[in-house]
């Protein structure tokens, strides 16, 4: 097997210059970092995280709350996380989140852990703050709704991206526009709704009774919050819905199917992440586009360089709307 010092030789640079550039840290040029990583391809080198840990006193693992593991959105997040980490020479574990067991974290990732990676939840105040005191940095996917400052987050802007949405929908003849939320006050679907919420009012546009539907989150649930809506006569005479996910776009299509309520002929539908089955709904479902690989990286590079001494900063990505059958002029 290879050794660093080995490497070192190929690529004709010193040993500590190879261990810089395995632990990212900043002082090397991307030149000689590309040297390094060649000379580690070639030799197959491995580098012994059992080793490193014991000198270092990290533990190479990464901890990811997850809201809803059967949710496409965050397991595409979670697949680019857990490839990136292992890239960077980190192990990721997987935990769903559970509020009430909040006040047991300090004790449970103490000395297990380097970093914590969020989805979106809002810790509280002081949970956040027993971390750091363990010397656990958190980063979030999404931004949290609540212990602003305390927590970076990788993000996009979602006033411009429902702008987007809601200007498209405009332009479509639509002016009552609603809304299918998740209904949690403190999961990260929020920021969406409140984003939402802030373009119809600075567009003018109205905000009524049964502009708010909520589906939790869940195909099923929005499914059955749309049926509801139809059987009690679509209140307010929305002619256009955007959604908090993918997947209650994907609910409420299903409910107008069974409904016979034809989409976009007398409902047109947004959804505002992305995922694969939006592309294979009939019609094809109109989506805010969402960045996830490209966040999800960024937020483990983010917790690395964090690590190695570069501080994480809050950063938001552009998002894109792309235009399908749901939401389209007959």
């Amino acid at each position: 097997m290879a050794s660093r010092k080995q490497v070192a030789e190929k690529a004709g640079v010193s040993v500590a210059t190879v261990s810089y550039v395995l632990n990212d840290k900043p002082g090397v040029s991307d030149a000689v970092r590309e040297k390094v990583r060649s000379a580690i391809d070639e030799l197959g080198y491995k580098p012994s995280y059992a080793a490193r840990a014991l000198k270092t006193k990290k533990t190479n693992c990464l901890s990811v709350f997850v809201n809803y593991i059967g949710d496409p959105f965050e397991a595409g997040l979670l697949n680019t996380m857990e490839h990136r980490a292992r890239e960077l020479g980190y192990f990721i574990y997987f935990h769903t989140y559970q509020q009430e067991e909040e006040e047991d974290f300090r004790h449970y990732f103490a000395g297990r852990i380097d970093g914590l990676l969020l989805l979106g939840q809002s810790l509280k105040e002081e949970t956040l703050r027993s971390l750091a005191a363990e010397g656990i940095p958190v980063i979030s996917v999404m931004e949290p709704v609540r212990a602003e400052g305390l927590t970076a987050y990788i993000d996009i802007d979602w006033e411009a991206a429902m702008a987007a949405g809601i200007s498209h929908l405009k332009t479509q003849g639509h002016r009552n526009i609603g809304f299918m939320a998740n209904g949690g006050q403190e999961h990260p679907h929020e920021r969406r709704t409140q984003a939402f919420l802030a373009v119809m009012k600075r567009e003018g546009l109205p905000v009524n009774e049964g502009t708010l539907l909520y589906g939790e989150g869940r195909l099923e649930q929005a499914q059955e919050a749309m049926l509801r809506y139809i059987k009690d006569g679509m209140p307010g005479g929305h002619s256009a819905f955007m959604t908090a996910s993918d997947l209650m776009a994907a609910g409420m299509l299903a409910a107008c199917r069974e409904a016979r309520v034809p989409v976009p002929g007398k409902l047109a539908i947004v959804g505002c992440e992305d995922i694969m089955m939006t592309l294979h709904t009939t019609p094809a479902i109109t989506v805010l586009h969402y960045p996830r690989p490209e966040i999800a990286a960024l937020a483990v590079e983010r917790m690395v360089g964090h690590l190695n001494g570069k501080p994480a900063a809050s950063t938001r990505l552009e998002s894109s709307l792309i235009v399908r059958d749901s939401s389209r002029l007959l």
